[in-house]
C-alpha cells in the first residue's frame, strides 16, 4: 500500500467511513494477526484481541502522528491490547520472586535457531504469565523494570517467569527434536532437525528483530 493511500484510508477512518475502515482492516490484519499470536494461546484468542484492538484503532485514531510509521503506531496497540487481555484473564500465580533470579543463566538457548512456525507454536504453549513476558523481554526489547510496570509485577517476578519461559522453551525444543529422530529411526525418512536451523535464519522472524537474549 502507497503512502499517499494510506493517508487517504486513516482521513477516511477519521470521519467514521465504515469503508475506509474495512480497507485498513485487510490492509494490515496479518501484520496485526501475527503479533497477536504471539501473546494468544490460540487462534481463536488471537483474533477476540486483534479485533479489541482494531476497535481502539478505530476510535483513537485521530491521535495517530502521521510523521512516525503506522505500522508502529498501529503494534504498539495490538500489543497493548494483548496485554489488557492478560491483564483481565489472570487465572494463575505469578512465579515467585526471586531475588536471585538476575543471576540465572539459560546458558546456550537454542531458541533463536528455530523458523518462526515453530517458535509460534511453543510459546503459545507456555503459561500464560511466562508467554507474556517472554514476548515483551525477547522479543519487544523492555526492560524487567518497564514489564513489572505495564504487568504490575516486580522486576524480579519478570526475571524469573523470563528463565522459566526460556526453560520450558528450550524443553520442547529438545523433544521435538527427540521426536524427529525417533521418527527417522522408525521408518527411515530423513528429517530435518529443528536445532540444526542456522542462527542467520531467524533474522526476520518475528517482526525483524529477532529473539533477545
Amino acid at each position: 500500500m502507497g503512502e499517499e493511500e494510506l493517508r487517504q484510508l486513516i482521513r477516511g477512518c477519521i470521519k467514521q467511513d465504515r469503508k475506509c475502515q474495512k480497507m485498513l482492516y485487510k490492509a494490515f490484519y496479518g501484520f496485526s494477526m501475527g503479533i497477536c499470536l504471539r501473546y494468544a494461546g490460540n487462534r481463536d484468542e488471537a483474533a477476540e484481541v486483534m479485533n479489541q484492538g482494531f476497535f481502539k484503532v478505530f476510535t483513537h485514531i485521530e491521535s495517530y502522528d502521521t510523521t512516525r510509521p503506522f505500522k508502529a503506531w498501529l503494534g504498539k496497540i495490538m500489543m497493548n491490547a494483548s496485554i489488557d487481555f492478560y491483564r483481565a484473564n489472570l487465572k494463575m500465580a505469578y512465579a515467585e520472586d526471586l531475588d536471585s533470579a538476575e543471576h540465572l543463566s539459560d546458558g546456550d538457548m537454542v531458541d533463536k535457531n528455530l523458523n518462526y512456525e515453530d517458535l509460534l507454536k511453543m510459546v503459545q504453549q507456555l503459561p500464560q504469565a511466562y508467554r507474556t513476558v517472554f514476548n515483551l523481554f525477547a522479543i519487544e526489547g523492555y526492560s524487567h523494570e518497564e514489564i513489572g510496570a505495564m504487568l504490575n509485577i516486580n522486576p524480579g517476578t519478570s526475571k524469573s517467569n523470563l528463565h522459566k519461559a526460556r526453560q520450558k522453551l528450550k524443553q520442547m525444543i529438545l523433544n521435538a527434536d527427540k521426536s524427529a529422530k525417533q521418527t527417522r529411526y522408525n521408518d527411515g525418512r530423513n528429517y530435518n532437525p529443528i536445532v540444526a536451523i542456522k542462527t542467520m535464519d531467524m533474522q526476520g522472524v518475528f517482526l525483524n528483530k529477532g529473539i533477545r537474549k
